[in-house]
């Protein structure tokens, strides 16, 4: 049973090593980018946004939720780059309650965007209608937009963004892993991990 588990295990984590892997990145015009170039553009505008008096917004829903929240913290404190996520309950609650829940993301930006500043919006299906809504009421701020999407290569928001970010899994578990990586990356890098000499064996 014992072989089994580790079997199983290391198929996982090989699984989830393949989908960081084969994401895939897309520009405005819908042309594709290397993954490097995506990252870079992520990192480099971030640093726009902040430089400028700007922010970077995090929004997702569930998992995506809570890679928002974690990466808006990492990015503040670790990064020192002005970002917040739109996550707090009582606006929330408030706003799908006044405004239904496919505006709760729209209405925020709505209220706290200006021109310059960064979205980084975060859906594993790329289908959630608020996450669609929010991202257009970015575009209508003049933000500058990076999206993370999964499962069918044709969603919604995989068009959307002036980078987008896709991984080819069908798996929650596995495309939320891919988002968080990807957007951890960044920060790393930008932060000087890979920087020293490799270590040997």
């Amino acid at each position: 049973m014992r072989a089994v588990v580790r079997e199983r295990l290391a198929r996982y984590i090989a699984t989830l090593a393949d989908a960081v892997g084969a994401a895939e990145v897309t520009d405005w015009a819908h042309q594709a980018m290397a993954l490097d170039d995506g990252c870079e553009w992520v990192r480099r505008v971030a640093h726009e946004a902040h430089d400028g008096g700007n922010k970077i917004m995090f929004i997702g829903n569930g998992g995506s939720a809570g890679i928002a929240s974690h990466l808006a913290i990492d990015y503040s404190k670790n990064g020192g780059l002005r970002s917040l996520s739109f996550n707090d309950p009582s606006a929330l609650t408030c706003l799908a309650n006044d405004l239904g829940y496919e505006n709760v993301f729209a209405k925020q930006i709505d209220l706290h965007a200006r021109t310059g500043d960064l979205l980084i919006a975060i859906s594993s299906s790329g289908r959630s209608p608020n996450i669609i809504a929010a991202v257009a009421a970015a575009r209508q701020r003049d933000c500058r937009i990076a999206t993370y999407s999964g499962f069918s290569v044709d969603n919604d928001l995989r068009r959307l963004g002036d980078v987008n970010f896709y991984v080819p899994a069908q798996e929650y578990g596995f495309v939320e892993i891919a988002h968080l990586t990807l957007c951890h990356a960044v920060l790393d890098m930008d932060m000087g991990w890979g920087e020293g000499p490799t270590p040997t064996q």
